[in-house]
């Protein structure tokens, strides 16, 4: 019988314990009293979440990781920060190999191709569904290596960032509505929200490329630069539009109360301000954004099933992807969620 591992173990509040006692991880609050237990042997847990200001013990954290449950760690400001993960997660030498082997050998081409065209169809979806005009753009590959074909497709796709950007950020209250995308550093409050939101995203990515045992590091569109996941960065863009769908809808309710300045240190000798969504406001987001991977999308599972979440899609892609590279698979076709 196979068990389903449904159960998440989150702790968010200062001073939380996690502890291995008789077989159990137990949950402690900052009392040391136990508020929640559960047995390893139902093999019920799925992911265990643990941030900035919690304990574990090392018993807990070995077992966890001997049972193969994800344990992620999240900052103060809910980013991820790390996996703990096995070291047996890196013994699968065959796919790895398989991987590096697709920077000359034409799959990787292929792959880059394939992000590319799912990220404007994910894109165009949502301009769809606002009644938005879509920005077709054609995908016609140029002779070359895989240097040269990155940056052919990298314009394609930031083209059509900027297009797809300048109109989305429309539909965002007037006064919480960004100029333009930003990233690193941003210092607009409707940026932040989305760098958060797709850190999440990362995080979940992450997981499926490591489960996956595929190289994070190594990827086919992005560049590969020393400490970028490029492989991880690739696979986000095949699920970014589905944050940005939810953050529309979620942003609606948010005016300038709910965001805070905060002062950082940017050098030695240099201070600057940026706006974050407010602590009880940011909690509430991660909450509701969480909540969104565990939606049922009609795509059928590889062995069983007609839908699945959007979480089990993202592990599930990651396993074809390497089939593919592996060359288990002929093709690989990314499978896009509708919204």
């Amino acid at each position: 019988m196979v068990h389903s591992k449904t159960r998440k173990i989150e702790l968010l509040d200062y001073g939380q314990f996690l502890v291995m006692e008789q077989g159990c991880i137990i949950v402690k609050d900052e009392h040391k009293r136990p508020s929640e237990r559960y047995p390893l042997l139902d093999k019920e847990i799925g992911e265990v979440t643990l941030k900035v200001g919690n304990w574990v013990s090392v018993e807990a954290l070995a077992s966890l990781v001997s049972w193969n449950i994800d344990t992620t760690i999240i900052s103060k400001f809910e980013r991820p920060i790390a996996i703990v993960k096995s070291v047996d997660s890196y013994s699968h030498v065959k796919t790895r190999i398989s991987q590096y082997e697709a920077l000359k050998n034409g799959k990787g081409i292929y792959i880059a191709e394939q992000i590319v065209k799912s990220k404007i169809i994910g894109q165009n979806m949502v301009l769809n569904r606002y009644h938005i005009k879509t920005y077709e753009l054609e995908t016609t590959i140029k002779l070359g290596d895989l240097r040269d074909v990155r940056k052919n497709f990298i314009g394609v796709e930031g083209k059509h960032a900027i297009y797809y950007y300048n109109n989305i950020f429309k539909l965002f209250p007037e006064k919480i509505r960004p100029k333009d995308r930003r990233t690193y550093k941003a210092y607009e409050g409707t940026n932040n929200i989305f760098n958060l939101a797709y850190e999440m995203l990362k995080s979940k990515v992450y997981r499926a490329i490591i489960n996956a045992k595929l190289e994070p590091y190594l990827g086919f569109l992005h560049s590969i630069q020393f400490g970028k996941p490029s492989l991880v960065c690739d696979f986000q863009e095949l699920y970014r539009y589905l944050i940005d769908d939810f953050l529309i809808r979620y942003c609606q309710k948010l005016n300038k109360k709910d965001f805070i300045m905060v002062k950082e240190v940017i050098s030695d000798k240099k201070t600057g301000k940026r706006i974050f969504l407010n602590h009880s406001k940011t909690d509430g987001l991660v909450e509701t954004l969480d909540l969104l991977f565990y939606k049922m999308v009609e795509i059928p599972r590889m062995k069983v099933g007609k839908k699945q979440s959007i979480e089990t899609l993202i592990n599930e892609e990651a396993l074809l992807l390497a089939k593919y590279l592996r060359g288990e698979r002929k093709t690989w076709i990314t499978r896009i969620p509708a919204l």
